[in-house]
């Protein structure tokens, strides 16, 4: 069977972007995904407003000295420190619901995506909020650029550098962490270095640090001048220098374009698809677009074999259903609370190898809160969460809590209700005869192969009047388990 041009648009949809926008429903049938690529390449092409959420405190008043000049963290009192965690708390929810919206609402969703796939890949925990938000905008300017660009300004993040301990690397004392996650994770992969070249650009990577008002920094005082040997070359390196070996070793691009095979077309990898990638990827001189452009507008990506296969990130699940239910929530902060529930919250990464994914994110109680959140959202019913308390995961939510989600119904201390616009949604429909709604519905939610029937949910649709149907079929349909896959 034929693989429509709708479903082919709505895969490009959903790996490049998150997911169609549901006044945009109608062109998917006629746009050709090559033009829609285009579309999507010309939206994202204008470089990003930078996010100014959280401001330095070493150069703000309220923390910075008596004189003026940054403030000296060794030297600050337990109070201050105190306030200074609270605030940092406070902006990275702010961040984080910031960015949340940018992806639900951004015309630039494939930049929007690709700072979501960086953002995993260069993953960073830092209680600093002000250096999350740096690295945040960091990789959402170079997105789309060039890979080097963006490894070596991440590399000099002060968000990366701490997080890493690279600002207690200096000669005679060297800590590898640094060098080691720079060659295993955002670069060549196990199996491509020596313990022993570890060892060596870690000596390199001395003296990268950053000073009091939170910029990078390089130590030449505790940097080691001496001879290294690295991945078979000697020099008397620094870190440019092994990030330039680095990225000179095709096996930096086949690691690269191996990820990204995974997390935009399948996760059981194509090899020959992979090293045909890696290679134009490294003739390209790390070009991402170009790489990008390899892959979706290549016959295989719309293979059937790659379309509604992959289970949706809970970051992908919740803005996909945002984008296709216009709604408001009174309490943007119940988004976090799934976020830590179905384990994913952005700007707090499990680890430096980032999340996981594939069948990591189901469970038997994530999936049950999953085929619930829908209508959660949409209606008066209530689900109870338990969320363990984590301080060191969870931006500071604290305490374990027991809440319910849903209409009226208490989150913490304040009401949450979402207000949908239903009118923009049953326009989408009005030329589809009463016949033909659940089928055409279901067309525009479910991309598996293998998908439910109208004629199974049939018993829980709202018969009473046309809007009531169509409201009755998008949430049932969103709380089966093929939604979930994309």
């Amino acid at each position: 069977m034929a693989i429509s041009n709708r479903i082919k648009n709505q895969h490009l949809l959903w790996r490049a972007a998150f997911g169609p926008m549901i006044e945009g429903l109608i062109d998917l049938d006629t746009i050709t995904p090559i033009n829609l690529w285009k579309l999507l390449q010309t939206t994202s092409a204008q470089l990003p407003t930078s996010m100014d959420i959280a401001t330095n405190p070493r150069k703000d008043k309220a923390f910075a000295g008596a004189d003026g000049e940054a403030m000296n963290m060794q030297k600050m009192d337990a109070i201050t420190k105190k306030l200074l965690a609270v605030q940092y708390r406070a902006d990275l929810k702010t961040m984080n619901v910031a960015w949340l919206n940018s992806m639900i609402n951004s015309k630039a969703q494939l930049r929007e995506k690709l700072t979501f796939f960086w953002h995993g890949h260069f993953a960073c925990r830092t209680r600093n909020a002000y250096f999350g938000q740096e690295l945040y905008n960091i990789i959402k300017v170079h997105a789309l650029g060039n890979f080097a660009d963006m490894l070596i300004a991440v590399s000099k993040s002060p968000a990366m550098l701490q997080f890493l301990n690279n600002q207690e690397n200096r000669k005679g004392h060297p800590n590898e962490n640094f060098a080691r996650e720079v060659m295993e994770l955002f670069t060549l992969g196990r199996g491509n270095y020596t313990e022993q070249d570890v060892k060596e650009a870690a000596r390199a990577f001395t003296g990268w640090s950053f000073n009091k008002s939170g910029e990078f920094a390089f130590k030449q005082a505790v940097h080691d001048t001496d001879t290294k040997n690295i991945l078979g070359q000697q020099g008397n390196f620094n870190g440019d220098d092994v990030l330039s070996i680095l990225l000179k070793k095709p096996e930096t691009a086949y690691f690269i374009c191996k990820k990204i095979y995974r997390f935009f077309v399948n996760d059981k990898v194509d090899e020959k698809n992979v090293q045909w990638l890696a290679e134009r990827f490294l003739k390209n001189k790390y070009n991402i677009s170009s790489l990008l452009t390899d892959i979706f507008t290549s016959e295989w990506f719309f293979e059937k074999q790659n379309i509604g296969v992959k289970i949706k990130s809970p970051i992908e699940l919740l803005v996909g259903i945002r984008r296709y239910i216009p709604l408001e929530l009174d309490n943007d902060d119940v988004q976090l609370l799934y976020q830590k529930v179905l384990g994913q919250i952005l700007f707090y990464p499990p680890n430096v190898a980032g999340w996981p994914g594939g069948s990591s994110w189901i469970d038997s109680s994530t999936l049950m809160l999953r085929l619930q959140m829908p209508q959660a959202l949409s209606s008066n019913d209530a689900i109870e969460i338990k969320a363990k308390a984590d301080d060191d995961t969870d931006m500071g939510m604290g305490e374990e809590k027991q809440v319910r989600i849903g209409k009226n119904k208490a989150f913490g201390q304040a009401g949450i209700s979402a207000t949908i616009d239903w009118a923009i949604i049953i326009k989408q429909f009005e030329k589809t005869t009463r016949t033909q709604l659940s089928s055409a519905i279901i067309n525009t939610l479910l991309q598996t192969e293998g998908r439910v029937q109208p004629t199974v949910l049939q018993p829980f649709f709202n018969n009473s009047d046309r809007e009531a149907y169509i409201k009755s079929i998008i949430i049932n349909v969103m709380s089966t388990p093929e939604y979930q896959l994309c």
